[in-house]
């Protein structure tokens, strides 16, 4: 089988790196996987400019390695160029947004998206309308510091990721909480013992979707 390719739809090599090891861990040891990172646009997608950016590099990588790979995941949230890359292509693509939007409602489950962007939020809620979720989706919960700030301060992004997971279970009623963003997976495996309900990293999402479209499990 040829390798699942993970695009990187913002700029930050460290990103990719952090999401690679993440997905590698998810699949099995068989398959091979490749990484790229867009060359254009923010390290860190924050507002709807910065994924209309992210879109054009998603659909520039993904066209150009099509060939060579069997599956590939737009690794970022918002999935910036997805149903355009769909369209482009024939083989399987998912998101980290679709992916985990459908993880966290499998069974009529209702959730919440717990997250640092609030310039995202009007995406995030068409996601959700598009995959025909609305009616369990519980809302989004914001971390209260700048996004970019909360970057570099990765204990305190976990804490006030923390804050907005359990205001979405406690006072939206969420029975399961998707952590919204590809920058934001490692701080999902370190909120996910401190609570009861499934806490829905991205990045581990996606690889459960991808496995399914392979017909890997």
């Amino acid at each position: 089988m040829r390798p699942i390719l993970l695009i990187n739809p913002n700029s930050s090599e460290a990103t990719t790196s952090m999401m690679h090891g993440i997905l590698r861990a998810a699949l099995p040891a068989a398959i091979a996987m490749a990484s790229e990172t867009a060359k254009r646009g923010a390290p860190m997608i924050t507002t709807p400019a910065d994924l209309a950016i992210a879109a054009e590099e998603v659909l520039r990588i993904g066209t150009e390695r099509a060939d060579e790979v069997s599956a590939i995941i737009v690794g970022a949230f918002g999935d910036p160029g997805l149903d355009a890359l769909r369209a482009a292509v024939t083989i399987p693509v998912t998101g980290l947004g679709v992916a985990s939007l459908r993880l966290a409602a499998e069974g009529g489950r209702r959730f919440g998206v717990a997250t640092t962007t609030p310039g995202l939020g009007t995406s995030i809620a068409g996601a959700v309308e598009r995959l025909g979720l609305t009616a369990l989706f519980t809302g989004t919960r914001l971390a209260a510091s700048d996004p970019l700030a909360l970057a570099s301060k990765p204990g305190q992004q976990e804490e006030e990721l923390a804050q907005a997971v359990r205001a979405c279970i406690e006072m939206d009623g969420a029975a399961a909480v998707v952590i919204g963003g590809g920058p934001l997976s490692a701080a999902a495996a370190k909120l996910a013992p401190r609570f009861t309900v499934p806490i829905i990293s991205p990045v581990e999402a996606a690889a459960v979707e991808v496995r399914r479209l392979l017909a890997l499990d």
